[in-house]
């Protein structure tokens, strides 16, 4: 009896011992499970390579803030730096004429760069790696809207051959991936300078005293963090075929956690870079899962935030129990090469109860084929009240038609949506309805929907260099021309006016305000005072126009190029005590009924409802195998006082 307790107990405490050492690895073989029982179009050979090109770009940006972490500190800027860096190599080969076989390095240069000056911050300015790396976030993003004067930069065809695939099916941003994290793991498995993170990282006055050069270590563990985001921000750029002066928003947040969940402490000394890989490989499988589960962005973002949260949790439960993993020390080497050996074992193991569940799963799911025709939209950003209406408008026309339709939100990134699209893909959707975030960056992923024989419309923007089966739209640039000549008639065309801009480099921006400066430059006595971005966001159309109605005096009329920011630019002349016709674009709810009161002068209708029923009334045609009209066109309108009644 004695025997069988102890043998019992013997058992608990190898399972528990195994999960806390492999937590993430057997968070990672879940997920894969939960996904493959959910879903049937995740087990898919596509599908899980569309997961490794997802992962790939936040996985190589997760490698090099392994270093910084490792060490003790934090990398804030790897996103910025990463846009920055993409920026660089667009700007010098195709707007300078630099050789590609240059300007690569360059670009690699500028990353490096970037990470020498947070890291010399840090180790000799004294600075928090919080401020120093915040700081260099806005330089980064800064200087990247500066060389790409807010637009973005396309690429020579030689550097977007790094999108594409070696043979047809492997994914070269996955083979890069791989190799980076070699790099890494030999970096802090087999050289001094990884040991030394690890010191530096467990204690920095004991290391200090040890004779390693700290500060010296601290400028290269920044440096490299900067080196591993050029590279990563040569692949997202690769990827659209483009440099955006906007990418990679965000992305240091998911790179933090990919290594977060992938076991290291944010405390520092604890780290590998197999755990790094892991993470971001949740965070890919996640998003992925989540997208063919036809789950909203948001939520996803909540799920995301839990599971760092518990991932956090995990390893205080872990260090509270005494278990390091496999990642402290001198490069995790704890108890030899047996210990490797067994790390090792259990990984391959580990590999193949996940790989023998997984291909019992492929014949027990289900099959996900429907007899309704199965339509996927993937939407600029669900964070605007013109895109839900239009959303809207999709969703009553694909219920009365009786098909399926998938609906994402790529949330104003480039990348996302083109994963979106690689998804629809993978999942063999009869049609697809594309809102971009961007016209050039949305071309790749589109041109492979193109190969795989599936139908595309383009809704609101155009998709350039890929084919489309019809483009339903309103005009932005005559609507922005229309805009300038209500205002000029309102202000007795002449006086003193200040424009409110959108995302600098989308392309909706861009249209509008190419429009607007047309039809603006034909009254000669009206001077454009001021045009500052306000990123189609209200509370910046409010701090914006604040700040331009202290450096202006006499303003007479206000131009934003939406609505958000047109309620933004009516409430600060309100507080202000100042008088201007304002005019909006877009027609949304509130504009309608900010016209109706009288605190906006105009709107310019772009009627979003009816423009996503039309393209999906167009996708469902092409779905059919029917022939599209190439240029659809939704009419735009000029809603003031008088007219708004028939709107609202």
């Amino acid at each position: 009896m004695a025997t069988d307790t102890a043998k019992s107990g013997g058992l608990w405490s190898a399972v528990r011992r195994f999960l806390l050492d492999n937590g993430a690895l057997t968070a990672l073989a879940l997920l894969v499970v939960v996904m493959s029982l959910m879903s049937g179009d995740f087990l898919t050979a596509q599908n899980l390579l569309n997961v490794g090109v997802q992962a790939a770009v936040i996985a190589v940006l997760a490698f090099g803030v392994t270093f910084v972490i490792i060490s003790g500190g934090i990398d804030l800027s790897v996103g910025s730096v990463a846009a920055l860096s993409a920026t660089m190599l667009a700007w010098l080969a195709t707007v300078e004429g630099v050789p590609v076989w240059l300007a690569i390095p360059l670009a690699a240069a500028t990353g490096t760069a970037a990470g020498l000056v947070s890291g010399a911050l840090v180790a000799y300015g004294k600075l928090p790696p919080f401020i120093a790396t915040l700081a260099m976030l806005s330089i980064g993003r800064g200087l990247s809207l500066v060389l790409s004067e807010g637009s973005p930069i396309s690429l020579p065809s030689s550097v977007s051959r790094l999108g594409d695939t070696v043979g047809g099916w492997l994914p070269v941003p996955v083979l890069v991936m791989v190799l980076m994290g070699l790099i890494t793991a030999v970096i802090l498995r087999r050289t001094f300078a990884g040991r030394a993170m690890y010191a530096i990282g467990g204690n920095e006055e004991a290391a200090r005293l040890s004779g390693i050069r700290v500060k010296r270590h601290k400028l290269g563990v920044y440096a490299l963090s900067g080196l591993f985001a050029a590279v990563a921000g040569v692949i997202l750029a690769s990827r659209l075929a483009s440099a955006q002066p906007q990418a990679a928003q965000g992305y240091e947040l998911d790179a933090i956690a990919a290594v977060v969940i992938g076991g290291a402490s944010l405390a520092g000394g604890v780290g590998t870079a197999s755990g790094t890989l892991i993470g971001a490989l949740i965070l890919a499988v996640l998003r992925n899962g989540l997208n063919l589960l036809s789950v909203s962005a948001f939520w996803q973002q909540v799920v995301i935030g839990v599971v760092i949260a518990l991932a956090v949790l995990f390893d205080t439960v872990r260090r509270r129990s005494g278990s390091g993993g496999s990642g402290t020390g001198g490069g995790g080497a704890v108890g030899g090469s047996g210990g490797r050996g067994k790390r090792v074992a259990v990984l391959g193991a580990a590999a193949a109860v996940t790989a023998l569940v997984v291909g019992v799963l492929s014949f027990l799911t289900p099959d996900a084929s429907s007899d309704k025709a199965r339509l996927g939209m993937s939407v600029s950003t669900l964070n605007n009240p013109f895109f839900l209406q239009m959303r809207d408008g999709a969703e009553e026309e694909a219920e009365e038609a009786g098909v399926e339709l998938t609906i994402t939100d790529a949330q104003d990134d480039p990348s996302q949506q083109a994963n979106q699209i690689q998804n629809f893909v993978s999942t063999g959707v009869d049609t697809m309805v594309i809102n971009p975030v961007d016209s050039d960056a949305v071309g790749p992923p589109v041109r492979r929907a193109n190969d795989a024989g599936i139908p595309v419309v383009a809704a609101d923007r155009a998709v350039n260099d890929a084919e489309t089966e019809a483009l339903v739209t309103s005009d932005n640039v005559e609507g922005g021309r229309l805009a300038a000549q209500v205002l000029a008639e309102e202000i007795g065309e002449e006086g003193r006016i200040v424009v409110l801009q959108g995302t600098p480099g989308a392309s909706a921006s861009r249209e509008r305000g190419e429009g607007f400066g047309e039809g603006i430059a034909e009254y000669e006595d009206i001077e454009v005072v001021a045009e500052q971005p306000a990123d189609f966001d209200r509370t910046r159309g409010l701090d914006v126009m604040t700040n331009m109605l202290q450096g202006n005096d006499g303003i007479d009329a206000v131009f934003a190029e939406n609505d958000e920011m047109a309620l933004g630019a009516a409430a600060a002349l309100d507080d202000s005590g100042d008088d201007a016709a304002v005019i909006g674009f877009d027609g949304t709810p509130e504009g309608f009924e900010a016209v109706g009161e009288g605190t906006l002068h105009s709107t310019i209708a772009q009627q979003p409802a009816e423009l996503g029923r039309v393209a999906m009334r167009n996708a469902i045609e092409a779905a059919r195998g029917e022939s599209l009209e190439e240029d659809v066109r939704v009419p735009v309108e000029i809603v003031t006082e008088e007219n708004v009644d028939d709107f609202s």
